[in-house]
């Protein structure tokens, strides 16, 4: 039962990560209409970027602050120089051209930090595990991570239904025509939306950092995960991202750590093992899926969509 509870907060501490990388995704998706592949390379450069910035400066904390605010510029620089340029075309040319801004960032990441990864290493105090029940010890920094993204899951809800500019993004991904008519600054907006996603990706990439090796490419893999969330939960919808990103957490770890063991009470040992890995991978999938068959816009479809 303890290790259930154990794979259970696993399970958890993922689905934050998700939500972190999946929101800005859904904003970006849900608001200009962007089918961007490149996020995973904004979650990769906030690794890098961590992983640098604490090695500068003797701080965790301190490096954690100026890689979020490094994507944030590198994300809005991104949609002024490149990304702008995709608007109003098919999402087969947003496919092949945020494909090529992947490749380019992973070269870019070889040449300027090369090809080896990096390590980020975290405070002594983070390290310690704490007694979440009886018999049951989990680490701290993972405890963190869901604390963290808890809080900022309440303050985007904050800024997208209580502030102006949350009125502005929601009103630009119902209809973004009749914003720019009441002159607002649409350019300005998507700039600045965009700089949101890229600080969300960086900051879902710093904190992972620790617990994996930063290394070029490591985006690519969750990005995929993100994407099954933002079309589980609805495109464009904050609360359906949140939802989703426990959904597929959960169904990733809990499959992932008892599928095997299910299966070897029918099969043989190295027969369940190697279908409970297959199923294992399959399952957020098998999620979607009947998720889809049930509310085919997802499960909170933001209003328009």
């Amino acid at each position: 039962m303890l290790y259930f509870f154990e794979q259970f907060l696993n399970g958890i501490q993922l689905g934050m990560l998700l939500f972190l990388l999946a929101a800005g995704l859904t904003l970006i998706f849900g608001i200009m209409d962007l089918v961007n592949l490149a996020h995973g390379s904004l979650y990769m450069l906030g690794a890098y970027f961590a992983a640098t910035f604490a090695d500068w400066t003797d701080s965790f904390l301190l490096g954690a602050m100026l890689a979020l605010a490094a994507t944030a510029l590198t994300g809005m620089l991104l949609e002024v120089v490149a990304v702008r340029r995709l608007y109003g075309r098919s999402h087969l040319d947003h496919v092949l051209g945020t494909f090529g801004l992947l490749l380019f960032f992973n070269e870019l990441v070889r040449l300027i930090w090369g090809p080896a990864g990096m390590t980020l290493s975290l405070p002594s105090e983070m390290l310690n595990a704490v007694e979440v029940l009886p018999g049951l010890f989990y680490p701290l920094y993972r405890l963190v991570i869901i604390g963290v993204t808890l809080v900022v899951a309440v303050l985007m809800y904050l800024l997208i239904m209580r502030t102006r500019l949350g009125m502005l993004i929601r009103a630009g991904a119902s209809n973004r025509e009749m914003v720019g008519a009441l002159g607002i600054n649409i350019k300005l907006l998507y700039t600045m939306v965009f700089g949101l996603g890229a600080a969300l990706a960086g900051f879902a990439g710093l904190m992972q950092a620790p617990i994996l090796t930063v290394q070029i490419g490591m985006g690519e893999n969750i990005l995929i995960a993100a994407f099954v969330v933002v079309t589980i939960g609805g495109i464009g919808s904050i609360r359906g991202a949140f939802v989703a990103s426990l959904l597929v957490g959960l169904a990733d770890t809990v499959g992932r750590s008892f599928m095997p063991d299910l299966l070897h009470t029918f099969l043989t040992e190295s027969a369940s093992s190697s279908l409970g890995r297959a199923l294992s991978s399959m399952m957020i999938y098998l999620v979607m899926a009947l998720v889809l068959i049930a509310r085919p816009k997802g499960l909170f479809p933001a209003a328009g969509k």
